[in-house]
């Protein structure tokens, strides 16, 4: 069985066809600037070259015509013909309230999808474009919808809800939802298989540090606490994001900068975070150099993460009743070295503790416990697209 995954934005398309025999991706790429002069298609079979492909991309359906006719192709192609494709996953960014789980997408999905846009307006269209496109391009093969926000519904109610008047949630549905989930979701699972012992066992804090971070408590198998919020600017600070602050600052800002709704909204999402704070780079590898050179805004900036991650474990540490293991996972969480260190720095008194040794590695699956700490830590890729791909079997095979 081959399934073709699709994770549409609003002006790209990324895509994996992978083999479920093997789970071996077959051939991945990136569509950029759907819609916008200089459109193009990035193209990876297995074991080769990437290849280029230069093209005018009006939309995402275009886009799609573009992947699938790189797939066949004689030259750099990976498969015979379109029917070599048996189902295509695709990553939807908000499923609100409607759905705990992936589903198979019909008509009625596709309306709940739309309905959510106004939760997650720069991603949900997007998506909804992605599934349509390949419904035109590909009529009858079946389509699966793997939401973002689905594994965090299982969270309590005294967890998700905000402390506002209660008819705001009632009439907008504003609470916490939580994003990233298929990451947490394939990261916590893999975590416990490489423990030896079942999720339901565990209660595991999963760290997804990258550009976007979110931090999830997961009790049993189950997420029961997520740092990102009604949007994914809650939480820890981004590259860009604000995370957390007094909800007081925006309309202080507001009124003393005169700023419109669409530039307070620009300067939380676009502005702020370790950005902001060092007024040099979203990016934490020019962070991390900056902060070697003495750029005291870099540390600062390193710092108040590192400090706001450090919290966080802690604050769900307390939730669940103590704490199994850990798990970095993401770009940043992946890669930065020295970033794990100092956030699993002095904290012994919890049982945690890394081992120098071990945790000099990037982008590989590893354990980096010292010996004789009682909470486990764990380095582990992310995979969102293989965990799609998984989804979608298993709905498709009942």
């Amino acid at each position: 069985m081959n399934v073709l995954v699709i994770n549409a934005g609003s002006s790209s398309l990324k895509y994996q066809l992978i083999d479920m025999d093997t789970q071996a991706v077959m051939a991945k790429g990136l569509c950029e600037r759907i819609g916008i002069e200089g459109s193009c298609l990035k193209h990876t079979p297995a074991g080769r070259d990437a290849v280029v492909i230069t093209s005018p991309m009006k939309d995402h359906s275009d886009a799609i015509t573009m992947v699938i006719d790189a797939l066949v192709d004689k030259d750099h192609g990976v498969i015979a013909d379109m029917s070599a494709i048996d189902a295509v996953g695709h990553r939807v960014v908000h499923g609100g309230e409607y759905f705990n789980q992936s589903v198979i997408v019909d008509d009625d999905v596709k309306k709940k999808i739309d309905e959510c846009s106004m939760l997650a307006p720069l991603h949900n269209p997007a998506n909804l474009i992605g599934i349509e496109a390949c419904q035109k391009a590909m009529p009858g093969v079946p389509m699966v919808a793997v939401f973002d926000t689905a594994f965090h519904q299982t969270m309590p109610a005294e967890a998700y809800m905000y402390a506002l008047p209660y008819e705001y949630y009632e009439k907008y549905k504003i609470r916490k939802y939580g994003f990233h989930g298929t990451s947490h979701y394939y990261v916590a699972n893999r975590c416990a298989a490489l423990i030896g012992k079942p999720i339901e066992e565990l209660r595991i804090i999963t760290l997804h540090l990258g550009n976007g971070s979110s931090i999830t408590a997961v009790n049993k198998g189950k997420s029961v606490d997520t740092s990102m919020g009604f949007t994914p600017l809650a939480g820890v600070p981004m590259g860009t994001r604000s995370g957390v602050i007094d909800p007081a600052i925006v309309t202080f800002l507001m009124e003393k900068e005169g700023l419109s709704i669409a530039e307070a909204d620009a300067m939380l999402n676009k502005k702020s975070g370790v950005f902001g704070i060092s007024g040099l780079s979203s990016d934490f590898r020019d962070l991390e150099n900056g902060s070697k050179e003495g750029n005291a805004k870099c540390k600062l900036a390193l710092d108040m993460f590192e400090y706001s991650v450090k919290r966080y474990i802690g604050y769900y540490a307390a939730a669940m009743g103590g704490v199994d293991a850990i798990v970095f996972t993401a770009g940043v969480g992946e890669n930065s070295i020295a970033l794990r260190e100092r956030i699993l720095s002095n904290m012994e008194f919890m049982g945690i503790a890394c081992d120098s040794e071990k945790n000099d590695v990037k982008g590989k699956e590893v354990e980096i416990t010292k010996d004789g700490a009682k909470v486990r830590t764990f380095v582990i890729p992310t995979n969102e697209e293989l965990t799609i791909a998984l989804d979608t079997k298993k709905l498709l095979a009942k």
